[in-house]
């Protein structure tokens, strides 16, 4: 799971770097050399999560990690988020720009775990592997800052650094875009650790990735009464019980099997006692789709099935989506790229196609609605991390993982860098 595999290249992709000095060695060694303080940084992160919304000590934190790395930061709202370039780079005469994206929050859920870097705050942790996440970025941002500094590096590079807040919650992406976090950029990567996939596997896939998720909310208003005499009054939880039953057994049988479609209702709240039928009952729930088309018929379906509950069963009902992110649609021409710099780390076999996208969302789709990228899933488990699931207060990594992403990106971004592979962006804008 080293550069010795790097020979393992497509040998037609850039037999040119053969005649150049080793710079896949020296991008391990670089990572290598700073392990033990990445997994520190993890520790840290870990021991000290911020929910979305909150990260401003998270950020603070990798900030000066990041500038004793030599790289400028740039702060995002509210001190949330990180903007990072290298410090001093003449970028006259670099017309292209790649990024690489993490995330920084945590969720509010308590940790369970009984390691010495357990979650410190009450109620909050990093169950989805943000923090691991973050150490993989700066780990490549010094990396290729180092290469730079020793001239060890092919071709000059202009890389920047995405650490966004509130990913939870599908803000964050949107909040670093308006603060200027692709200006200039032509392409962005990121990664998600995946505890079903072993330590030293990947997981790629070309086109749809993950699901578009919408927030969804009905409010169901009849009138309260007895509970004995449920006929003096319009019961809305009777009518929130056969509405939920109707969205589960209806919309997916309204949407073709080939296109993926889940409904969940996640939240119910109405009534105060047990012997009164009450005002009002509110759904909360989520909307995950693939395409535009499925999307908007989906939505277009619950509303149909709403009307026809409060038709039947004289309540009122009040259908309210909130958009989230799309889909994550994995650029062809970049996830060719990860699958090559995967393979020269982790070999050619353990470079594993996911065969069906995840209907999980991520709001790195916002990025890709500006420029091209891909995201790839970054296998964490092994014997001693078995593989407690995303969103788990058992969730765990086996942090040998992070050294591996990090050299995955590194390569990505030096090979994306290759002057003869950006002549196409010359071209087009007319330089």
């Amino acid at each position: 799971m080293n550069s010795q595999q790097s020979e393992d290249r497509n040998p037609d992709s850039h037999p040119e770097l053969d005649s150049i000095v080793n710079w896949t060695e020296a991008l391990d060694q670089a990572i290598d050399e700073r392990f033990n303080d990445l997994v520190a940084l993890r520790r840290h992160i870990h021991m000290h999560p911020e929910p979305s919304g909150a990260e401003q000590e998270t950020s603070a934190f990798l900030a000066d990690h990041l500038r004793e790395g030599g790289l400028e930061v740039e702060f995002g709202p509210e001190n949330r988020g990180l903007i990072v370039e290298p410090n001093g780079t003449d970028r006259s005469e670099l017309q292209h720009c790649i990024a690489i994206r993490a995330d920084l929050d945590a969720l509010r859920i308590h940790d369970a775990k009984t390691t010495a870097y357990r979650s410190q705050v009450p109620g909050v942790m990093h169950a989805c592997g943000h923090d691991g996440h973050a150490a993989v970025v700066v780990g490549t941002l010094v990396a290729l800052r180092r290469l730079q500094d020793e001239g060890t590096c092919p071709w000059p590079l202009w890389v920047r650094g995405i650490f966004q807040p509130a990913e939870e919650t599908s803000r964050g992406a949107r909040e670093m875009i308006t603060s200027g976090a692709l200006r200039d950029v032509n392409a962005i990567l990121s990664m998600h650790l995946d505890p079903s996939r072993a330590v030293g596997a990947i997981g790629v896939r070309e086109g749809a990735f993950t699901a578009a998720c919408d927030e969804l909310e009905i409010r169901i208003e009849g009138r309260g009464g007895h509970a004995a005499r449920p006929h003096e009054s319009l019961d809305p939880i009777a009518a929130a019980a056969q509405l939920i039953s109707s969205i589960y057994l209806f919309v997916p049988r309204a949407i073709d099997s080939h296109d993926a479609v889940v409904v969940t209702i996640g939240q119910i709240s109405g009534g105060d006692n047990p012997n009164v039928i009450p005002e009002e009952v509110l759904l909360r729930g989520t909307v995950r789709t693939l395409s535009g088309a499925i999307r908007e018929q989906t939505k277009k379906h619950i509303r149909q099935l709403a009307r026809g509950m409060a038709e039947t069963s004289g309540v009122a009902i009040r259908v309210r989506y909130a958009d989230g992110a799309g889909s994550v649609h994995n650029d062809p021409s970049l996830t060719a790229l990860i699958r090559e710099a995967a393979s020269s780390v982790v070999g050619i076999d353990n470079v594993q196609e996911i065969e069906r996208p995840s209907m999980g969302g991520e709001d790195f789709a916002e990025y890709l609605d500006l420029v091209p990228g891909c995201m790839f899933r970054l296998g964490c488990r092994s014997s001693a991390f078995p593989g407690a699931p995303l969103h788990s207060p058992n969730f765990d990594i086996d942090e040998r993982a992070i050294a591996i992403g990090a050299k995955i990106l590194g390569r990505a971004v030096v090979l994306w860098s290759h002057p003869k592979r950006l002549s196409p962006f010359k071209d087009e804008t007319g330089a």
